[in-house]
């Protein structure tokens, strides 16, 4: 069964990088296991030359990571909270300290640092709200940087993608 390439609006191109290397990322940023064979007969290119393309993304940056998403349900982690915390101090030293936490603390799914009202925007994903409370007696009431926190809890995934093109 061959899936069509569907292009989007016209992504911003690395000068590198031609037509046939975007519709190489359109396929696999939606499904990573595609074989260099599936891809080139969607692409128009050899095994050969897709896996050639594909080195090539991969080392110069283009290609961060392949990952697999998983269900956080079927894991029991049911509950997805974005937080925006807001910092007393905001220099170097006490930025890169909350980032470092952050980065540690294995509820963060994705950690922003942003402008605006809120210093960062956080992605916490949990088992339920206890497990939140918790959360937020560590990395937050603990921590004498953290001047406030607001938490929305998310009722519905409506869309979740890493999709850039």
């Amino acid at each position: 069964m061959t899936k069509q390439v569907v292009k989007s609006a016209a992504p911003v191109k690395n000068s590198a990088m031609d037509d046939k290397d975007h519709d190489i990322l359109r396929l696999i940023q939606s499904n990573a296991q595609l074989t260099a064979e599936a891809i080139s007969q969607e692409v128009g290119l050899s095994a050969p030359a897709v896996q050639k393309r594909l080195k090539k993304l991969r080392d110069t940056g283009v290609i961060e990571k392949e990952i697999a998403i998983l269900s956080p349900a079927r894991l029991g982690r049911e509950m997805t909270v974005i937080v925006q915390v807001v910092l007393e101090r905001e220099s170097r030293m006490h930025l890169d300290a909350f980032k470092r936490k952050m980065c540690k603390a294995p509820q963060v799914q994705q950690c922003y640092y942003t402008t605006g009202e809120a210093d960062f925007i956080l992605m916490v994903i949990v088992k339920d709200i206890k497990e939140y409370e918790a959360f937020t007696q560590e990395y937050f009431f603990d921590e004498s940087n953290v001047s406030r926190f607001t938490s929305s809890v998310v009722m519905d995934r409506v869309k979740v993608s890493l999709d850039i093109i």
